[in-house]
């Protein structure tokens, strides 16, 4: 049997549990890994697993591969979320952090994210580097993990604790708890979940208890998996905020007092308003993937900010981030960091910061996207997940690059940028569609700004029309 050809994606190497994603093939990966670290002069490691299936048992594989190189694992004693992982690598003074997770991925997969010892994603090349380290077989005469516990190479540190006590430090809880301000907290049944019950115990928590399966979701913090929040928010007049989490607890989503979606381009806005304005920081850059808004663009030209664009994954502004001054960097999809933290996306985090902003300046979320509006002008962002065929999909996409679009339904396309992925501008920088292919699963991804969601609707009908899915 030929083995399973493994490759890291966008964030990680994901795949199906119990098809490609076992425990042999975990074991190869840990080994690249081992192979890696002991070429860099590394001997610690912090490992973390979320709620999804398995995770304990593929922390302890991963950790009698490492053991094996005489390498230490560094566990907590349950589950905790990827950006505890990236603080514990820093206050452990760890060599590498690896994170058992499928993030936002269906529950039937499961993953292994790396993270550098700065805090953050690791860069494409070290991640490129263990990839082609990880051997075809099975590594043979792996310890058992009560061997390497024995051998003092498993320690357990209380990781969820470390990162409490730096929110702490971070924010000024006594003001977000005592403002008013009435919280639901949708864990999306993910590994915010012990965390938020310590930081917000009076707010609502939703989903907030171990189901493996999701309940039979993508833990996604997307308007449309969160239903069941938006509900809460418009039945009951006290809460002003709704935060959700994704599974792994890097990714967020926030709803209005009315019950309404702000996704992460308004997120992303609001961090830098927020920042700029109130917290006085005034030198930095906003970094953003290829998918995010322009109004990011047009705001930071307004602080007299440097701005510039990645390609998709948070890896890219992490890499930015070790380098220089960043004060807001951030993805379409949910993952969003600023500084004065780790160069991590963390959606508890950015929660919190939001809250922050409402308790500080007395303006509910509702007035402060109003306040943005008024600076840059309303917009609208969706996308379409089309499930299609991987060989239509890389058809697809070669066609959008090779053979651009001239227009899409009604609207003439006045120009196009292929960074990653190809984006069509409709008549200016204020309407755009971009057609981009997962880099996990057989997904055509089909994003789309406009005046407003109906205009949006309008221009993903038209664009997939145009190309027959």
């Amino acid at each position: 049997m030929n083995p399973v050809n493994i490759k890291f994606g966008t964030d990680g190497w994901r795949a199906i549990i119990a098809r490609e994603y076992t425990v042999d093939n975990v074991m190869r990966v840990a080994e690249g890994t081992a192979r890696w670290l002991k070429q860099q002069g590394g001997s610690k490691v912090v490992i973390g697993y979320d709620c999804r299936f398995g995770g304990k048992m593929f922390t302890e594989a991963t950790a009698r591969v490492l053991g094996k190189h005489g390498i230490t694992s560094l566990v907590a004693p349950g589950y905790i979320s990827t950006p505890m992982v990236s603080l514990g690598v820093v206050k452990a003074g760890a060599d590498l952090g690896v994170v058992i997770t499928a993030s936002h991925n269906p529950p039937s997969y499961n993953g292994y994210k790396l993270k550098s010892k700065l805090g953050g994603p690791s860069i494409p090349s070290d991640v490129e580097a263990v990839e082609n380290l990880i051997p075809d077989a099975v590594p043979q005469d792996v310890p058992s993990y009560n061997e390497v516990v024995e051998k003092g190479l498993v320690k357990v540190m209380d990781f969820e604790q470390i990162y409490l006590d730096h929110v702490n430090e971070g924010f000024d809880m006594d003001l977000i708890r005592n403002s008013g301000i009435g919280i639901a907290y949708d864990a999306m049944y993910g590994a915010g979940q012990g965390a938020m019950k310590k930081l917000l115990p009076d707010a609502i928590h939703l989903h907030s208890e171990i189901n493996p399966g999701f309940n039979g979701q993508a833990p996604e913090p997307i308007g449309r998996n969160l239903t069941e929040l938006a509900k809460t928010i418009k039945n009951d007049s006290r809460i002003s905020l709704g935060i959700a989490n994704d599974g792994d607890a890097d990714r967020i989503g926030l709803f209005d007092g009315d019950g309404k979606f702000v996704d992460s381009h308004h997120i992303l806005l609001l961090l830098l308003m927020y920042q700029h304005e109130y917290k006085g920081i005034r030198t930095g850059e906003v970094v953003i993937t290829f998918s995010v808004t322009d109004k990011l663009k047009q705001l930071a030209g307004m602080y007299g900010l440097k701005y510039e664009v990645t390609k998709i994954g948070f890896k890219y502004i992490a890499e930015i981030m070790a380098e220089r001054e960043v004060i807001v960097g951030g993805e379409e999809s949910g993952g969003l960091a600023v500084s004065g933290h780790i160069p991590e996306r963390d959606g508890i985090w950015i929660g919190l910061m939001i809250a922050e902003y409402m308790a500080k300046s007395g303006k509910s979320l509702k007035q402060l996207v109003a306040e943005l509006y008024a600076k840059v002008g309303s917009f609208n962002c969706d996308r379409d997940d089309v499930h299609v065929e991987n060989d239509r999909k890389w058809e697809i996409v070669k066609q959008a690059k090779e053979a651009p679009f001239t227009k899409i339904g009604p609207y003439k396309v006045t120009q196009a940028a292929h960074l990653d992925g190809s984006k069509f501008y409709l008549g200016g920088e204020d309407r755009w569609l971009m057609v981009r292919p997962s880099g996990t699963e057989p997904v055509l991804r089909v994003y789309a700004q406009g005046a407003d969601a109906a205009e949006v609707r309008k221009i993903l009908d038209a664009a997939r029309a145009e190309m027959g899915i």
